[in-house]
C-alpha cells in the first residue's frame, strides 16, 4: 500500500540528549535505547471515516518520537498498518450501502492525504491487512500447530482464537486485572461470551467464512483475519522479533497491544516484543469525549476545508502533553493560530537573537517525555523577543533561519512558506 509523500527534515548541529518515554508496561518514564536503526510500530485506522483530531494528535505524537530520533542520528524503520478489513468497516459499508472495498479506499486515501498537510513523516511500510492476508494466515497456522491456539466447538463455524494463557505475563501491556480485561473486552472488539470458546479473554484470530462476508483462503479454511494478529504479522515480517516502540491511543493497551504481543510472543518466544509500550491520550470536545457515536467527532479534512492552516492544527494539539486526554476548543484553535502567527512575523526578521541556547532548551523539553508545552514556550520566549526588540546586542541574520530550521525539524511546525 502507498504511503503518503515524505518531506525533507533539518538536519540541525550539535547533539541532544537521550529521548525518554513513559512505557505502558512498567509504568514509568525510561529512557528509550535504539541502535543504529530505531523500529517502531504504529497502529493505523480503520478506514471507515475520516481522519478526526484523536487520530491526529496520536500520529503527532509518533511522528514527533519520529523526529527526535532522526535528530539524534538514527535512521527509522517505522512501519504502520491500515486495518481494511474488519466488522466496523463492514457494518459502516452495509449501513450506507457502500462497497467495504471502496469505502476503505476512499478513507485511506483521504487519511493520507490529512496526514501530509500536518507533515507527519510517513511510515517506511504502510501495509493494509488486505495485502498481508497470506502472512497472517501463516502466523496463526503456526500457533494452531504450536498449540498456542484452538478451533473454537462449532461444527458450523471452527474459528481459530488464541489461548490467552500459552505466553507468560500475559497482561503485562495493560497492567490490566482480569477483571477490568472482562469489563472492557466487549467494549473493544471483544467477544467473550461467543459459545465454544474455552475462555472468554481468549481472542479471535481467524474468522471462518461466513455468508454474505469478504472471504479468503487459505490452510486454515476460507475466512478473514482478527484484528490483533494482524499487526503480530505485519511487525514481526518488518521489524523483527522485538523493536523498539508500539504505539497507537490508549485505548489500544487492552485488547489490542495485549494480544498482538501475546500472538507474537507465542511464537517467537521473544519478550517483551516492545521495549516501549507507548499510548496517547483521547481527544475530547468541549469537555465531552469525542466519538462517533456521539456525532461531535472534529475531522482534519473539516478544518482544511474550512482554510485552517494545518501547522495551526499541530500547534493547538502540540500545547498539551500527549499522553493526557484533553479537549478540543475553539479557543484552543485561536491560541494555535495566534502562536503560528507570532513565530511566522520572528522568523521573518532580518536578525534575531543567537538561537543555542533556545535549541538545546526544546531539545531538553522534547526529549523528557515529550513535554511540547516546554518546547513550545521556549520558541514563544524567542519569538517575544524578537518581536519585542526588533534588535539587539549579539543579534545575527542567522537566527531566525536557525530557528525555523528547528521548529521544523523537531516540531514538524513549518515557519518559512
Amino acid at each position: 500500500m502507498r504511503a503518503w509523500s515524505t518531506v525533507d527534515v533539518p538536519r540541525l548541529p550539535g547533539s541532544p540528549p537521550p529521548l525518554r518515554l513513559h512505557d505502558t508496561a512498567s509504568g514509568g518514564v525510561r529512557p528509550t535505547a535504539p541502535g543504529a536503526t530505531a523500529r517502531m510500530y504504529v497502529c493505523g485506522i480503520t478506514p471507515y471515516d475520516a481522519t478526526h483530531l484523536g487520530h491526529a494528535a496520536t500520529y503527532l505524537a509518533f511522528d514527533l518520537i519520529h523526529r527526535l530520533w532522526l535528530d539524534a542520528g538514527h535512521d527509522v524503520h517505522y512501519v504502520q498498518n491500515v486495518t481494511d478489513i474488519d466488522d466496523p468497516l463492514l457494518e459502516r459499508a452495509d449501513r450506507d450501502s457502500e462497497d467495504w472495498i471502496v469505502l476503505g479506499m476512499r478513507e485511506t486515501a483521504l487519511f493520507r492525504e490529512d496526514m501530509a498537510a500536518l507533515r507527519i513523516l510517513p511510515p517506511r511500510d504502510f501495509i493494509g491487512a488486505v495485502e498481508a492476508i497470506d502472512e497472517i494466515a501463516e502466523l496463526v497456522g503456526k500457533l494452531l500447530a504450536g498449540g498456542a491456539a484452538y478451533r473454537a466447538d462449532d461444527a458450523r463455524f471452527p474459528d481459530v482464537y488464541h489461548d490467552h494463557t500459552a505466553t507468560r505475563d500475559f497482561g503485562y501491556v495493560s497492567r490490566y486485572s482480569e477483571a477490568r480485561m472482562l469489563e472492557v473486552f466487549p467494549e473493544r472488539g471483544g467477544d467473550p461470551d461467543r459459545p465454544g470458546k474455552r475462555h472468554p479473554l481468549d481472542a479471535l484470530l481467524w474468522r471462518m467464512a461466513r455468508d454474505g462476508e469478504p472471504s479468503w483462503a487459505s490452510d486454515l479454511g476460507e475466512g478473514r483475519p482478527g484484528w490483533h494478529v494482524e499487526c503480530a504479522a505485519i511487525a514481526l515480517n518488518r521489524l523483527g522479533d522485538q523493536y523498539d516502540v508500539q504505539g497507537g491511543g490508549s485505548d489500544l493497551a487492552f485488547p489490542h497491544h495485549e494480544f498482538g504481543s501475546a500472538h507474537a510472543e507465542a511464537l517467537t518466544g521473544a519478550h517483551p516484543l516492545a521495549r516501549h509500550y507507548c499510548h496517547a491520550g483521547m481527544i475530547g470536545l468541549d469537555g465531552e469525549k469525542m466519538s462517533k457515536s456521539k456525532g461531535n467527532l472534529v475531522f482534519v479534512s473539516r478544518l482544511r476545508g474550512d482554510r485552517v492552516d494545518p501547522m495551526a492544527i499541530r500547534l493547538a494539539l502540540l500545547s498539551g502533553h500527549w499522553r493526557t486526554d484533553r479537549s478540543w476548543t475553539a479557543e484552543l484553535l485561536t491560541e494555535g493560530q495566534a502562536r503560528l502567527h507570532r513565530w511566522r512575523e520572528a522568523a521573518a526578521a532580518p536578525t534575531g537573537p543567537d538561537v543555542e541556547d533556545t535549541i538545546d532548551r526544546v531539545r531538553t523539553h522534547l526529549a523528557d517525555d515529550l513535554d511540547t508545552a516546554g518546547a513550545l514556550a521556549a520558541i514563544d520566549a524567542w519569538a517575544d523577543d524578537v518581536l519585542a526588540h526588533r534588535g539587539g546586542t549579539g543579534w545575527t541574520a542567522d537566527g531566525p533561519t536557525r530557528l525555523a530550521d528547528a521548529a521544523d525539524a523537531l516540531l514538524g511546525v513549518v515557519l518559512r512558506t
